[in-house]
């Protein structure tokens, strides 16, 4: 159902001012313009509200029944716009974010934190999925933005580069490997390795890049012993804990510090890495609270990288 705010407007002012001219001046509009906003309710709600007269203009009953609500109604309005406008100028609101898992273990976090203090009220929902899951999340308008692999996506969102995350090999301190600062990927060919990320996308990726010729310095693909495959990150880590055997992972599934006895290795020849960006839907406008956010993990990005790219 259509509500006539004009009308409603109009038949308030009349009745507080006693007359359409007031109401005009009141309103800032021509007194013919009055008559019409008060005609146009009055036929939408097929009663009189007001009788004019060539001297008085007073309420109908029903008219005198309907203008308590009709102020309520003004007011609430009134009161609803002004909240919605003040939130917008305070950033304020719910913010809800998607990102693959490996963002929530190292970068999220600080991000967040610094976010947090600015604007303590806000409250933030972080949806932790697939690369896919991401994906599909900022289409259903789950989340508002994503933090996503910088592949091609969706041919309805853009994309904006936001850091690069270099795979690492992860050895507890006791590992034969342990000894190395650096690690080419021929050198692991004879030892157990744990995989992790087909819930991320990393396995995919990976499985391009090592077949690569150029890349994996044979003409043959790299043969690592990959003898377990998990979906997260988190889980390999863990592997990687009890002394299971060693895992190639992004260096953000590493938490300085939560595990002391695993070392952290560079991997050379190549150098493997994975882009992070943030996903937007082409049409959407963030709100208040979200482009706060937004801004503040785009200001972090390295100026080398940053750049919107659609694909």
């Amino acid at each position: 159902m259509k509500i006539d705010i004009l009308g409603v407007e109009a038949f308030v002012a009349i009745a507080d001012h006693g007359g359409f001219q007031k109401a005009a001046n009141t309103l800032n509009v021509t007194q013919t313009a009055v008559t019409q906003r008060l005609r146009n309710l009055e036929k939408f709600l097929g009663v009189t509200l007001v009788e004019r007269t060539t001297r008085s203009v007073s309420l109908t009953g029903i008219g005198e029944d309907f203008l308590p609500r009709a102020r309520r109604l003004l007011e609430e309005l009134s009161t609803a716009l002004t909240e919605i406008r003040e939130t917008g100028k305070a950033h304020r609101g719910d913010v809800s974010v998607a990102c693959v898992p490996t963002v929530g273990i190292q970068y999220l976090p600080a991000i967040i934190h610094e976010y947090s203090t600015l604007y303590p009220e806000n409250r933030i929902q972080i949806l932790d999925h697939s690369s896919f899951g991401v994906e599909q999340a900022v289409l259903r308008r789950e989340a508002e933005f994503g933090i996503n692999l910088a592949t091609p996506h969706h041919p309805d969102l853009i994309s904006t580069a936001l850091l690069e995350d270099r795979f690492v090999l992860i050895c507890r301190d006791d590992h034969p490997l342990a000894v190395h600062t650096t690690l080419n990927w021929a050198s692991l060919v004879s030892h157990p390795l744990i995989f992790a990320g087909r819930v991320g996308g990393n396995q995919s990726l990976l499985d391009g890049l090592l077949s690569d010729s150029s890349l994996a310095g044979s003409a043959a693909k790299l043969a690592l012993h990959v003898q377990y495959k998990v979906q997260r990150s988190s889980t390999a880590v863990g592997l990687v804990a009890k002394g299971v055997a060693a895992a190639v992972v992004p260096s953000l599934a590493m938490q300085e510090g939560a595990y002391p006895q695993l070392k952290i290795i560079p991997l050379v020849r190549p150098v493997v890495s994975r882009t992070l960006a943030l996903i937007t839907r082409k049409t959407s406008k963030l709100s208040p609270a979200a482009q706060v956010l937004y801004d503040l993990m785009a200001s972090k990005a390295p100026r080398a990288t940053l750049g919107k790219r659609k694909f």
